[in-house]
C-alpha cells in the first residue's frame, strides 16, 4: 500500500489547521496531488485528489471532476454537495472550459450567460481542463459560495494539477469508459 497520508498541517495557536489557510499551502498542494497520482486506478486517484483540494482550500462548496464520456461531461469523483451529473459541451462554465480548452475563472457565476446552477449557493467557479494528447479528457471544477473566491494562485495550482493528471493518464494508459 502506498503512503498517501501526509496531510499538511501547521500549528495555529496550538490548534492544527490545514495550511490552506496560509500562503504556505500554495507550495505544497501540487506535491500532495502528485503523490495521489501514484495510485494505479484513475477513479481512486481522482477521488483522493478531489478530497485533497476540498480539505486544503477554504471557502469551497464543491471540488471535483467531470469526465468526458459519450459526447458530454459526466460527473466524476467529487467532494461537496450533490451535483449535475451530465453537462452538454455547449452549456455552462464547464462547457465553455471544454470548448475553449482553457481555464475559466468566473468571479460571479450569476453574471455568466448560461451558467448551470447545480447548487444555488455557488457564486464563483474555477474550471480547468485536463488535456491529454490535444484532447480534453476531464475537468477540475471548483465552486465557492463567495464571489471572487479564486485568484491566480489557485488557477496556477489547478493548471499544474491538470498537467500532472494528463501526464499520468498518458503514462499509465488510463481510459475513461
Amino acid at each position: 500500500m502506498l503512503g498517501y497520508s501526509f496531510y499538511l498541517y501547521a500549528s495555529c495557536g496550538g490548534v492544527p489547521k490545514p495550511l490552506c489557510y496560509t500562503e504556505a499551502m500554495n507550495k505544497y498542494i501540487n506535491a500532495q496531488i502528485r503523490s495521489f497520482l501514484e495510485e494505479e486506478d484513475l477513479i481512486a486517484a481522482l477521488a483522493n485528489i478531489s478530497a485533497c483540494i476540498n480539505e486544503n482550500y477554504d471557502r469551497l462548496n464543491w471540488a471535483g471532476f467531470y469526465l468526458v464520456k459519450n459526447g458530454e461531461l459526466v460527473l466524476g469523483p467529487f467532494q461537496g454537495k450533490t451535483a449535475c451529473t451530465h453537462i452538454p459541451f455547449d452549456k455552462g462554465v464547464c462547457g465553455k472550459c471544454y470548448r475553449d480548452q482553457a481555464s475559466q475563472r468566473i468571479d460571479d457565476v450569476l453574471a455568466f450567460p448560461g451558467h448551470i446552477a447545480c447548487d444555488s449557493a455557488s457564486r464563483s467557479e474555477l474550471c480547468v481542463p485536463v488535456i491529454a494528447e490535444g484532447n480534453v479528457i476531464a475537468e477540475i471544477d471548483l465552486d465557492s459560495p463567495f464571489k471572487e473566491r479564486f485568484g491566480i494562485d489557485e488557477v496556477a495550482e489547478m493548471e499544474q494539477a491538470a498537467a500532472d493528471i494528463a501526464a499520468e493518464f498518458i503514462r499509465k494508459g488510463w481510459q475513461i469508459i
